[in-house]
């Protein structure tokens, strides 16, 4: 009989952890959280101090009746859910559920590990704690602020725009920024300006040395225009280019830090192309255990969900030690390049890791899976690289006079290659440049050609998921653990489509925002959302009152409801009768809103059921056939101007084409914030839109 029960989270940590421990533990499984918030109601008595009224989740009984079995057959309850303030949450309702705290003759504990090996699991049941209740009440009132958002918004939206639709704490504020990234963009009004670049014929070299345009002597000039650049041309015409100065020198480049569940998934998604959502499942498996030839079932990786940079003294040691007698002493990092702290680093747990640097990606291919030995390579790369010491670069930078002017030309060579024999980033890639030979200081060069460029400013990128997660951390929205379910969220509402991963809001998300930009600024804020988890943060360490936070937030949420019930009367959106005959009935078709936005629809549903897709006219001639210009959607929902004879005519613009035409070049002209921008690439005249 089993003297001791192990209660995890997760059904795949059970084999993993059963094999660390004799034949006098029993593991088992909550399979996550036993108990939640009902859903048919608020689930929290506004009337009598904000007390939750917690049931036990539908088709949990089950799983709670087995383990009570298992709690009579043993003298010691541990509770081992996961090392964070969902887990610790998990473990107190398991507590409550399972009334454990009521049972005199048997003992319970918490415990908790950050990674699950023998080592590990044994050292965390030798030193339990009590549950922690400041973590705890952390989880109730986050969990209970997302609840109020969302019950008393998702209602309001329900009646005033489409069933189906959601507001949330963090999603609505992501929605936001994607809006308000749309919206710079659409403003956007590029600016014209000029690169110079000499090829110039060093004696007894084979290939040029293409050096780049300065300036004077005394500073920077960039150049605007075409009228600037032949100034700048004819100042050179005849002059003797000749090398001024040489400077060698050497620069280094650090090595990264360790993965954070926020860099990680950025880094996922820039080098594997994957989601948020696929990493945090991917990393979530390496975790819990998987199982290895020669190794059996085991932990691969530290647990997921950390905002922390830290590393244990044995695992930094560990690691030293296998880059020493791997790559040698040389490229052992001698000192820890510090993380600037933000202030909003929880540092309870360490940064995502590989729980044993000897279990190398070569050694445990076989045994993984595609998509799980690249996002193990991965972090095991990055880990190892961050052990390591920063690479070495030769530089020479060289300054060439040309009569008034000035041209420069530097180049770098990789002379230590360092963390970089591990791990590379993109920006790491750096093209070496060995043609400089003997060039001297008074060297004379052969001017070969002169290479002027036109080019033009560049909007704001589109948000990815992966610069999305960088904003929300570093404005302080959400926590590790938010990030990847508010981004699938806001994609499974169909707020936001993601092409060529990039993130467009959607008809949908714009109707959405705007309602909440109006009726709920502060949810929306995003300072406000900061500061509401920084104190979320300061329950955590027991400085702040959950209840305090909770009861400070209700009221000025149901008062901006009851506002908004009144206030919204007037924007909701109603079947619009359009002239567009039914071509199955004969009645006049009515303008729908649908997942993707607009269509025609025939009103004599369901005995017609009749659709077509609607084609908004904005009133300008298509400008290559002369037709209507209609906006149109891409299939995944993202709004662009086309030719209503598509497929005929294949016009298509991402901004709204205007009537006016450019005087410059004769182009047309589109719609950006308050300027009319010429649509030919290289012409980059602009102008104010007229009022009306």
């Amino acid at each position: 009989m089993a003297k001791s029960l192990v209660i995890v989270e997760s059904p795949a940590k059970v084999k993993t952890i059963r094999k660390f421990l004799g034949a006098n533990y029993e593991v088992d499984a909550s399979n996550g959280h036993v108990r939640d918030l009902p859903k048919s109601s608020l689930g929290i008595d506004v009337e009598h101090d904000y007390e939750p009224k917690y049931i036990t989740i539908r088709g949990k009984g089950d799983v709670l009746s087995k383990l009570r079995k298992e709690v009579k057959k043993a003298d010691k309850i541990y509770l081992a859910t996961d090392p964070d303030r969902e887990g610790e949450a998990i473990s107190w309702h398991l507590m409550k559920a399972l009334k454990l705290d009521e049972l005199d003759d048997k003992k319970m504990y918490r415990v908790s590990f950050n990674e699950i090996t023998k080592t590990a699991v044994k050292n965390s049941l030798k030193n339990p704690r009590k549950i922690d209740m400041d973590l705890v009440d952390a989880q109730q009132a986050r969990r209970m602020l997302d609840r109020m958002v969302g019950y008393s918004i998702s209602p309001l939206l329900w009646a005033k725009v489409k069933r189906g639709l959601s507001a949330g704490r963090v999603q609505s504020v992501a929605l936001r920024m994607i809006c308000d990234r749309e919206d710079e963009i659409g403003a956007f009004v590029p600016e014209e300006y000029w690169n110079l670049e000499a090829n110039l014929k060093q004696s007894g070299a084979r290939k040029p040395l293409k050096a780049k345009f300065y300036g004077t002597r005394h500073e920077k000039i960039a150049i605007h225009n075409k009228e600037e650049l032949e100034k700048i041309l004819s100042g050179l015409e005849n002059q003797t280019f000749i090398v001024e100065e040489i400077k060698s020198g050497e620069r280094t480049k650090k090595p990264p830090i360790p993965f954070t569940t926020s860099t990680l998934q950025q880094e996922a998604s820039k080098v594997l192309n994957f989601s948020t959502q696929k990493t945090m499942r991917l990393a979530q498996q390496l975790y819990e255990g998987v199982d290895i030839q020669g190794h059996g079932t085991i932990g691969l990786i530290t647990y997921l969900r950390t905002d922390s940079t830290r590393i244990a003294d044995e695992a930094d040691a560990a690691a030293r030690k296998y880059i020493e007698d791997t790559y040698g002493a040389n490229y052992v990092l001698k000192s820890e390049y510090a993380r600037k702290n933000t202030g909003k680093i929880q540092d309870a747990h360490e940064a995502i890791r590989p729980t044993d640097i000897t279990l190398t990606p070569v050694k445990i291919k076989d045994s993984l899976q595609r998509d799980l030995f690249r996002l193990y390579q991965l972090i095991w790369k990055r880990f190892a690289a961050s052990r390591m010491q920063p690479a070495v670069y030769e530089t020479t930078s060289v300054k060439i006079g040309a009569g008034d002017y000035l041209f420069t030309l530097s180049t770098s060579k990789l002379s230590f290659d360092g963390f970089m024999s591990v791990y590379v980033q993109e920006d790491d890639k750096e093209e070496t440049n060995t043609l400089l030979g003997k060039l001297e200081k008074g060297a004379l060069l052969e001017l070969s050609e002169l290479l002027p460029s036109q080019h033009f400013t560049q909007p704001p990128a589109h948000y990815t998921e992966a610069s999305l997660v960088k904003a929300l951390e570093e404005q302080g929205i959400g926590r590790p653990s938010t990030y990847a379910p508010t981004i699938t969220t806001i994609l499974a509402r169909r707020y936001v489509t993601k092409e060529n991963k990039n993130l467009y809001v959607t008809e949908l998300g714009e109707a959405v925002n705007k309602i909440m930009k109006q009726c709920f600024p502060s949810i929306v804020d995003t300072s406000f959302t900061a500061n509401m988890e920084m104190l979320l943060d300061k329950v955590g360490d027991g400085s702040v009152k959950w209840k305090t936070v909770v009861e400070n937030f209700y009221p000025d949420l149901d008062e901006a409801v009851k506002t908004a019930q009144t206030t919204l009367e007037s924007i909701k959106i109603a079947d619009e009768v359009t002239d567009v005959i039914c071509d199955l009935c004969g009645r006049n078709m009515v303008i729908k809103y649908g997942p993707h936005g607009k269509f025609l629809a025939c009103p004599g549903f369901p005995e017609c059921k009749n659709t077509k897709p609607y084609l908004e006219k904005i009133g300008v001639p298509c400008p290559k056939c002369g037709s209507e210009v209609v906006i149109k959607k891409t299939k995944k929902g993202r709004r662009f101007y086309g030719c209503e004879k598509n497929p005929d005519c294949d016009f298509m613009s991402w901004q709204k084409p205007s009537l006016e035409k450019c005087p410059k070049c004769g182009s047309y002209m589109v719609e950006r914030g308050n300027k009319l921008v010429c649509a030919g690439e290289q012409c980059g005249y602009s102008m104010n839109i007229k009022s009306k």
